[in-house]
């Protein structure tokens, strides 16, 4: 009992008849004759007589505490305690963590959240379409900018979210149907969650106060159970890629040079030529037509010393660390200075657009342009010559045999296999590395856009695990690129662990979820079913706007699959050399997922959950 609780008095049996009587109440007179009943032989009466946290059965209002030392006054019900508990975290996060700014939460005064009206919110399904560029994936989260932090301020500012719930999107039961990372676009994808939708013009007035790079496609009454999450039973997803991805590595790279000795010491080398026949000379060419007129008209002292420069860029030494070597960074640190053209540089990151009405004029003041850096004979000749490998690179135009090739390794994903070697994490006895492809086409048309032809690839799967399509891709690519056996794919499902790269991020688009069972059940509810097709035309103008675009030019910008292949290519590591006739035992095999990655290459290799997230499943 606490030391400022004091018992009421009961009159003793020679009290005086005229003192007041106290009243014993009717809860404590049970819970007496519970302890009783307890202490007349029943073992085990203190679970029996009441139920814990019920001991005043039929008592109106919350319960009290009980026992030595506990917190006076009424205990809130289990959901009042959660919602308590999720607003201190929240708040904490909020105050110590982004210094008072939220891109999840927005607050309002009580007496604006006072003079709001009232009205219904009900359970809907929202179609989107995004371009990723500059956002840190969809998920909401308090720290970085993401598409359903803007997303959930638009609700907020067209009133499909009221104030009172716009410091939680917890509040609105807010669910994503796919969950894309960093710079990731989706032409479909689907919110689930409670709106006000009380407006005809509602998707318009969402749409004012997104930017041009999100739309909102529509929004559809659901049943009160529906989730987007549980209710999505496939997702079509698109990678687009230059067929230059195809080339073969460069015969004087690392990896080239053990692809041809691995041939012919394993007596391979016919048919390991045949499987590159229609690219058979490609390289040659191109030193014949494009680098030895560059090295022609250096003299040879110069022309000796690009020659080395070269050499030590396509044979990279790892350090002990994991990092290029010295030289190696000293060199790699003056070619993009010396060819910023060539090389791609993170320091910018595209911005996402803003809408109309934040736009606020900034007075410039205007800056004289640095002047650029004189290079040296050497250092403008390798510049040269890297830029003209690039070039060469994007002319090349692909053979209907060689997309053939790759249909053929992207069949053996089809059905159910076990991914562990795509994804992070997960054993090979994992049963959640089982995953389900029911389709993975190439498109047979190529198409231009500038210098670069593109190939289209569409994977339709049940759900997919983190990176699991950018490393699906880049196997594939990278059997057929060096003229590995395609059965390589199908040693990939076993329990022998091997390092497969992640193909870049900026080429992966969620085409859009698929909700087949779903709509079979909707029309008995009296609800339409979550379709894309009726918004079909604004979905390809905003994909020719504002998401192939991207692409294409941060790939001519960035020459981002250039750099992706030729550092797999050139880091002399035995990581990736399941590709050379040794086959999977010529490769490391990391003891287990916590070993050690060597730095230069734990952006191919994917450990680190800096890409994609395709499902997060």
């Amino acid at each position: 009992m606490a030391s400022d609780e004091i018992p009421a008095a009961v009159p003793g049996p020679d009290a005086s008849s005229s003192a007041t009587p106290v009243a014993q109440d009717s809860n404590d007179s049970q819970n007496n004759a519970d302890r009783s009943q307890n202490r007349n032989g029943k073992r085990g009466g203190r679970g029996r007589g009441r139920e814990r946290g019920n001991d005043k059965p039929g008592a109106q209002g919350k319960r009290k505490h009980g026992g030595f030392g506990s917190a006076k006054g009424p205990v809130p019900d289990k959901r009042e305690q959660v919602r308590n508990n999720r607003d201190a975290k929240r708040r904490k996060v909020i105050d110590e963590e982004v210094g008072g700014k939220s891109f999840m939460s927005i607050e309002f005064t009580p007496d604006e959240i006072k003079a709001e009206d009232r009205r219904p919110k009900r359970k809907v399904a929202v179609l989107i379409g995004y371009a990723g560029t500059g956002y840190h994936g969809i998920q909401i989260n308090h720290k970085e900018k993401t598409i359903e932090g803007d997303i959930f301020a638009a609700f907020v500012a067209a009133g499909a979210i009221s104030k009172a719930n716009a410091d939680d999107p917890k509040k609105s039961s807010l669910v994503r149907c796919a969950r894309t990372d960093k710079g990731v676009h989706a032409a479909g994808n689907v919110l689930s969650l409670k709106l006000i939708v009380e407006d005809e013009d509602i998707v318009e007035k969402i749409n004012s106060h997104l930017p041009e790079q999100i739309r909102i496609w529509g929004i559809q009454r659901t049943v009160n159970a529906f989730s987007c999450y549980q209710s999505c039973d496939s997702r079509w997803y698109e990678y687009l890629m230059p067929s230059y991805s195809l080339l073969p590595p460069q015969p004087q790279s690392f990896l080239g040079k053990r692809i041809l000795e691995s041939a012919k010491e394993k007596g391979v080398l016919e048919e390991h030529l045949e499987r590159l026949d229609d690219v058979t000379g490609f390289w040659d060419e191109v030193e014949k037509n494009d680098i030895e007129p560059i090295l022609a008209r250096l003299s040879p002292e110069v022309r000796a010393e690009v020659l080395r420069k070269l050499q030590d860029s396509n044979d990279k030494e790892l350090a002990e660390d994991g990092q290029p070597a010295k030289n190696d960074q000293e060199e790699a640190s003056k070619d993009a200075t010396a060819d910023k053209d060539v090389e791609m540089s993170d320091a910018a990151e595209p911005q996402p657009e803003k809408p109309a009405e934040e736009a606020k004029p900034v007075e410039e003041t205007p800056q004289e342009p640095k002047p650029e850096k004189e290079l040296s004979p050497v250092d403008a000749a390798v510049r040269d010559i890297k830029a003209a490998y690039v070039a060469a690179k994007r002319r090349y135009r692909i053979s209907p045999a060689r997309i053939e090739r790759l249909q053929q390794a992207l069949n053996l994903y089809l059905g159910t296999h076990n991914y562990h070697n795509y994804t992070v994490m997960k054993s090979f006895k994992d049963a959640s590395a089982k995953r389900h492809i029911k389709s993975f086409e190439a498109n047979t048309t190529p198409i231009q856009i500038g210098d670069t032809e593109w190939l289209s690839l569409k994977v339709h799967g049940q759900s997919f695990m983190m990176h699991q399509i950018r490393k699906m891709v880049a196997m594939a690519v990278m059997v057929v690129r060096c003229g590995a056996p395609l059965d390589l794919i199908k040693e990939s499902y076993g329990p022998r662990r091997i390092s497969i790269p992640k193909a870049p991020g900026l080429g992966l688009m969620l085409e859009r979820p698929m909700f087949t069972e779903y709509n079979k059940r909707a029309a008995g509810f009296d609800k339409e079913p979550i379709d894309f097709s009726k918004y079909e035309d604004q979905i390809i103008k905003f994909k020719d706007e504002h998401i192939y675009r991207r692409m294409f030019e941060v790939e001519e910008k960035e020459n981002s699959f250039h750099l992706f292949f030729n550092q797999v290519d050139n880091f002399r590591t035995d990581y990736f050399l399941w590709v050379t006739a040794g086959g999977v035992d010529a490769s490391h095999e990391r003891s287990d997922r916590t070993e050690r990655v060597p730095k230069a290459l734990e952006a191919e290799l994917g450990d680190e959950a800096d890409g994609v997230v395709e499902d997060g499943t």
